[in-house]
């Protein structure tokens, strides 16, 4: 009779183990979906690296860029969301072969509030829409455009099974600063696609697109990512790594191929 009920026992271990591994994979899974979306109600830190080589009369000169880009989301009833997404760039600027443009520090800040309801729509469309900001936050004249600006900001999309297809957009207009920096008009074009593995990593590709207004230039860089979630300890992650192609830019601007990377740490609720 022992023996039967410790196999009972063991059969219940086995059985609350499995339950156990599965309810943390779905978790997992939600969380890879969730990083699909840029306005998921998910506090999330992504820490991106991006070095690029620059052309033309710039040839030779590189720059260096850690991007910090804390997301808060906070409920502000039981059908909206407000997401706040700031990106706060570090830049290291170098072999430029005009001198002043050698130099490293912190660059303008731009804070995004997305409005965002909780529910999908009837047709499984999720959305936000909100104002961008341009803070002349620069610590380098080099660095920064020393424009305060403001604009709107909105992202669509939508979450079939593994599938995440989307676009982010933005325009920005400089309102105020230093008279003697160029004014600021650059419309901002990110149409994203991605698929989710089994095992959590994330495939997609992704353009990162700019038109300058005022200098009547695109930026266009074409950008392949992968990346994998996993924790550390309790912490969990998601490092991607990427490939970027300047498919357009300006003629002293970046060219060719440039990487990126970016270790993201996730803090669900």
């Amino acid at each position: 009779m022992m023996h039967s009920a410790s196999k009972i026992f063991l059969a219940m271990s086995a059985l609350a183990l499995a339950s156990a591994a599965q309810a943390q994979d779905e978790q997992a899974a939600e969380l890879a979906k969730k990083l699909a979306n840029p306005v998921a109600s998910l506090i999330s830190v992504p820490l991106q690296y991006n070095r690029d080589s620059y052309g033309g009369a710039n040839d030779g000169a590189t720059v260096s860029k850690l991007v910090i880009q804390p997301v808060v989301p906070f409920s502000l009833n039981q059908d909206w969301n407000l997401i706040t997404r700031t990106l706060i760039p570090l830049i290291d600027q170098e072999d430029f072969p005009l001198a002043a443009l050698n130099e490293s520090g912190l660059g303008d800040i731009t804070p995004s509030l997305f409005f965002s309801p909780k529910a999908p729509t009837a047709g499984g469309w999720i959305w936000g829409a909100g104002p961008v900001f341009l803070l002349p936050t620069a610590t380098q004249d080099a660095l920064g455009t020393e424009k305060w600006g403001l604009g709107p900001t909105g992202v669509a999309l939508k979450q079939s099974g593994p599938w995440t297809v989307g676009m982010l957009a933005g325009h920005i207009w400089s309102v105020a600063g230093n008279d003697d920096r160029a004014d600021i008009s650059v419309t901002t074009l990110q149409p994203f696609f991605s698929y989710t593995t089994k095992s959590h990593t994330t495939i997609g590709a992704y353009t990162e697109s700019a038109y300058d207004w005022k200098g009547k230039q695109w930026q266009v860089p074409l950008i392949v990512q992968a990346g994998q979630l996993f924790k550390v300890g309790p912490q969990i992650l998601q490092l991607s790594v990427a490939g970027k192609y300047w498919a357009e830019s300006p003629d002293d601007g970046p060219q060719g191929w440039g990487l990126r990377t970016q270790l993201t740490f996730l803090f669900p609720k």
